[in-house]
């Protein structure tokens, strides 16, 4: 027997449009079973923060309203249990969802909910409308609502429209669209249900695609499995049909974050050389990047094929795919640090000024207008772009797979070596203690280099050093 879809329709106000930035200030859920609404609950919530007078203005919530109101910590509990096995509505989806989400991920918990969005059905359901905002709805269908932008009242309005929806066999089949994500149940790969589907995770790691004698034609890494498995088979492309006639089961592994699946995708790929991994299988890097003084004492950048020959005695920085890479690292340098083309291998090693010199975004060091002591400085930044090696030992502490579980990433000797998780209060053991945690690998600490720094310059990490 098919279970009775549950969903929560909510409707937050908050001190802004920015879910990295900005809390909430008051939420609206309402539940409906289906057929009626069961359920309601409102609060407003202390954002800990004032509420900007523009916000103000178009809510009516002052910051004397939630001064004495509880913080989100004292409500996400009663959230958690009225959400319970529902299916998360909102009128622009991504926004309230969004806040909602990052603030769980505050108190270090994953809140993860199918989503629908009323703005994209009533588009399906109600064509023709010159607006689909939620007062334009309120509005054409004659809605009673006592105070606009406050949440209760407009979960509420939105329970309405939603309850509509429900009541029409095209919004019927709309919902039931939106719910599988776009999933055309035709075209999965034999043997493969829709159960199969949704009984996928829809949290981070790395997922295995296996052929009918189980082995492995693709390896991949999302922060939402089931989305990514269900994307596959959704969309049409060469890749996408190798899949629905290869793969018969799918198997995955999850990680917590988004680091670690992007370090074990990358080792799963080189370890089991999937099929239909074409283009991350053949990943090398052939050339690699170097710095040296010249006689004059400037810094230069250089690169060559890698051979023992080439490779003894350089100051290596990086190890790149392709010459063409290589130059694209030099020209970005010169363009952001005014750096010479003369000492970046992007032009002759003469007497004349280069090319950049010409055009006057190079500052003279080619023909020794600025001396080697002042163009170093630049170089210098330049140079720690370009080292992908690290010079500290360290650990990255991570979100691990559950609330009480932190994962660790370990590099020592300048290259990644592994990763491990411990339980929370074990995290401020003695080094000797984490690495105890560490399955330790033999990856290819290129990649791993670039993996981590391009992670590690993008978010925000507790980072301990030994």
């Amino acid at each position: 027997m098919t279970k009775q879809k549950r969903y929560a329709i909510i409707d937050i106000e908050t001190t802004g449009g920015l879910s990295k930035r900005d809390r909430i200030t008051e939420i609206g859920i309402v539940i409906h079973d289906g057929k009626e609404i069961t359920n309601t609950y409102e609060t407003l919530i202390n954002p800990e923060r004032s509420i900007p007078s523009n916000i103000t203005r178009i809510t009516g919530i002052t910051d004397d309203m939630v001064i004495g109101a509880p913080k989100f910590y004292e409500v996400a509990k009663k959230i958690v249990e009225m959400t319970e096995d529902t299916i998360f509505v909102a009128h622009n989806v991504r926004f309230d969802y969004g806040f909602i989400k990052n603030e769980f991920e505050h108190l270090g918990y994953t809140f993860s909910k199918k989503q629908l969005c009323t703005v994209r059905l009533s588009k399906k359901v109600f064509p023709g409308l010159k607006s689909y905002s939620l007062g334009s709805l309120i509005r054409h269908f004659g809605i009673a609502v006592s105070s606009r932008h406050r949440a209760l009242e407009d979960a509420r309005a939105t329970a309405i429209i939603f309850d509509k929806m429900l009541k029409l066999q095209v919004g019927q089949e709309n919902i039931n669209l939106f719910i599988n994500k776009g999933l055309d149940l035709t075209k999965l790969p034999e043997g493969i249900s829709k159960e199969y589907i949704k009984e996928l995770p829809e949290t981070v790691g790395v997922y295995y695609m296996h052929d009918d004698s189980t082995r492995i034609v693709y390896v991949g890494k999302s922060i939402d499995i089931q989305k990514r498995i269900i994307q596959h088979f959704s969309k049409t492309s060469r890749k996408n049909e190798r899949m629905l006639q290869r793969v018969r089961s799918i198997s995955f592994i999850e990680t917590g974050n988004e680091l670690i699946a992007l370090l074990l995708e990358s080792d799963e790929i080189k370890k089991h050389n999937p099929e239909i991994n074409k283009a991350q299988r053949k990943k090398s890097y052939p050339y690699f990047i170097y710095q040296y003084l010249d006689l004059r004492g400037y810094l230069n950048f250089s690169y060559e094929k890698s051979s023992k020959k080439n490779l003894d005695g350089k100051d290596i920085l990086t190890y790149v795919t392709s010459k063409k890479s290589a130059t694209s690292y030099m020209r970005r340098i010169v363009n952001e640090l005014e750096l010479c083309d003369k000492y970046c291998e992007l032009g002759p090693k003469d007497e004349k000024a280069c090319f950049q010199k010409n055009l006057g975004n190079c500052l003279g060091a080619c023909v020794f207008e600025e001396d080697a002591e002042t163009y170093n400085e630049r170089a210098l930044i330049a140079s720690s772009y370009l080292n992908t090696f690290f010079n500290e030992n360290f650990f990255i502490i991570l979100k691990g797979r559950t609330l009480s579980e932190r994962a660790i990433v370990l590099v020592e000797e300048g290259v990644y070596q592994g990763y491990g998780y411990l339980e929370q209060d074990h995290v401020q053991y003695g080094v000797e203690e984490m690495k105890e945690a560490i399955e330790y690998t033999n990856s290819d600490t290129k990649e791993a280099s670039y993996i981590i720094r391009n992670y590690l310059e993008t978010n925000e990490c507790e980072i301990i050093e030994f």
